[in-house]
């Protein structure tokens, strides 16, 4: 048996202090990719949260720096898509940068109160294990999410998320990307269908 990624390990304690403190988390980034039969290589784990960066965040923070883990805590300005991002590791390298970070990385910003995909996606979330506090989230919230995004990358996420899984259900990924207006989800689908056709002949 293969042992468990530290930074998932991490994640694990994480998401669990998050729980404790009334914070819900899901799995995004490439733990999630994996998840959704997308496999690259990583050493972080990343956790979307939708809450008050300026409460329940520093609450978050102030927990896990009890627990003898090193914190870093960004908050969100005016131009954020993101509502702030908390930083979590245990050890570092020669040079003193995180190794095996989880990163807590919150939509929510009180500053441009957006829609985001983020609340449905944690609610969404699928468990990740038996026994396992860390949920996933689900292929047609992780496409939104990615779209939500929006970088050069996230869309050959997409691309490659569906060509890895042919029986997703494609109109749901098509639906869910468009209740948040991201047509381009049409293109991208049209993307995926011509590589899967391609591997096929």
């Amino acid at each position: 048996m293969s042992e468990t990624p530290a930074a998932i390990v991490l994640a694990e304690r994480v998401a669990s202090a998050a729980r404790d403190l009334g914070i819900e988390t899901a799995l995004i980034g490439a733990v999630a990719l994996a998840a959704n039969n997308y496999i690259r290589a990583t050493d972080d784990a990343d956790l979307a949260s939708c809450v008050d960066p300026y409460t329940k965040l520093a609450e978050l923070e102030k927990e896990l720096a009890a627990m003898g883990l090193r914190t870093e805590l960004r908050h969100p300005d005016d131009d954020d898509p993101l509502g702030g991002v908390l930083r979590v590791w245990e050890r570092e390298d020669a040079d003193g940068e995180p190794l095996d970070k989880v990163d807590v990385v919150n939509f929510w910003n009180p500053h441009r109160p957006t829609g985001t995909p983020a609340m449905a996606t944690i609610k969404n979330a699928l468990p990740l294990g038996e026994g396992s506090v860390l949920r996933y989230a689900r292929l047609a919230d992780l496409v939104a999410m990615k779209l939500y995004t929006g970088g050069r990358r996230d869309e050959a996420d997409v691309v490659d998320l569906l060509v890895m899984n042919p029986s997703a259900d494609v109109e749901e990924v098509r639906s869910v990307a468009k209740g948040y207006g991201f047509d381009r989800i049409d293109t991208l689908i049209e993307e995926a269908t011509a590589t899967l056709s391609r591997q096929r002949r």
